[in-house]
C-alpha cells in the first residue's frame, strides 16, 4: 500500500485488488492557502485557512484517485470536505464511499454516493472489509457541538490493515480498535486542535503517545498538523516526544507530498 500525505487529513491510499487500482481519497480539503476562514475567534492569533498550500505533487496525483472515503462533513467541518473537494468530486463524479448519517447531505451537493451498511464489519473491495469505528470529537460542551464521525478500519487481501481515525480525541472507541482489532497502521490526528473555549477536540501529540503505547507493535502515522490555525500541534514536537519515549521507529510524521510504502506484516 501507497500512503500519500496531502495536507492537514487529507491523505491518498493506493493499492490492488483483484487486478485493479483503487486510489481513495480521504477527507478532501482542496481549496487554495488562505481560501477559507480563520478557526480561532478571540485574540491575535487568528489566520485564514489553510495555512500552507496543496504541495505540488497534488495534481497529478488527484488526477489518478478512483474513489473518495468520507470521516464526517457536517456540521461546519471544510478540514474534512470543503467547497472546492465537493466541486473537484462532483466535477468528475468520484464515487464518495461515507457513513448512512452523511449520505443525503452530500446526495444534496450533487455527490455520486456510496453509503456504507452501517456500523458493522462488512465488504470493501476486492474482497476486502471495512469497519468503521465511531470517533468522540471532543468533550463537555464543545463536544455536544461537534459533529462526531467515524474512522474507518480497512482490511484488504496482501496489504497491511490500516486504521483511518477522523477526528477524535483518545475514546473508548479508539481504544478498542488499537488493542484489540490491532491495525497494522494507525492514522492518528494530533495537532490537538482547540478553539478559543473546551478542551481539545482531536488527539495532541501526547494523546498520540498514549495511542501508541496501545499498539505496541504497529505503526503510528501522524498528521492533521500545520495547516489549521486552530491546531497548535508540530510536526517536530510529535518526533521529540517519540524519540524521547523510544517509539520513533514506529512514527511516520510526512511532510505534505511526502508518500511511502507499506507491506502487509508478517503473520
Amino acid at each position: 500500500m501507497l500512503i500519500t500525505q496531502l495536507r492537514n487529513a487529507t491523505l491518498v491510499l493506493e493499492f490492488q485488488a483483484e487486478g485493479q487500482d483503487f486510489v481513495i481519497l480521504v477527507d478532501p480539503m482542496l481549496a487554495p492557502r488562505g481560501a477559507l476562514p480563520s478557526l480561532k475567534y478571540l485574540g491575535g492569533q487568528r489566520r485564514r485557512n489553510p495555512l500552507v498550500a496543496l504541495p505540488d505533487a497534488a495534481e497529478a496525483l488527484l488526477a489518478r484517485v478512483t474513489h473518495c472515503l468520507i470521516t464526517h462533513c457536517q456540521r461546519g467541518h471544510f478540514d474534512h470536505l470543503d467547497r472546492a473537494g465537493k466541486r473537484w468530486l462532483r466535477e468528475r463524479q468520484i464515487p464518495v464511499i461515507c457513513m448512512p448519517r452523511d449520505a443525503d447531505y452530500l446526495r444534496q451537493r450533487g455527490l455520486q454516493v456510496w453509503p456504507l451498511l452501517g456500523a458493522e464489519r462488512q465488504p470493501f473491495f476486492g474482497g476486502g472489509h471495512i469497519t468503521p469505528v465511531p470517533c468522540v470529537h471532543g468533550h463537555g460542551l464543545v463536544g455536544r457541538l461537534m459533529e462526531h464521525g467515524h474512522g474507518y478500519l480497512l482490511e484488504l487481501p496482501g496489504e497491511p490493515s490500516v486504521y483511518l481515525a477522523g477526528d477524535t480525541v483518545l475514546c473508548a472507541p479508539l481504544r478498542h480498535c488499537l488493542q484489540a482489532l490491532r491495525p497494522d497502521l494507525a492514522v492518528l490526528p494530533a495537532g490537538g486542535a482547540r478553539f478559543d473555549m473546551g478542551g481539545e477536540v482531536i488527539l495532541s501529540p501526547a494523546d498520540v503517545a498514549s495511542a501508541a503505547a496501545l499498539l505496541p507493535r504497529g505503526t503510528i502515522i501522524a498528521n492533521h498538523l500545520e495547516a489549521l490555525d486552530h491546531c497548535p500541534g508540530s510536526r517536530a514536537g510529535m518526533r521529540a516526544l517519540a524519540s524521547a519515549q523510544g517509539w520513533l521507529p514506529r512514527l511516520w510524521v510526512p511532510e505534505d507530498g511526502e508518500a511511502r510504502h507499506f507491506a502487509a506484516r508478517p503473520v
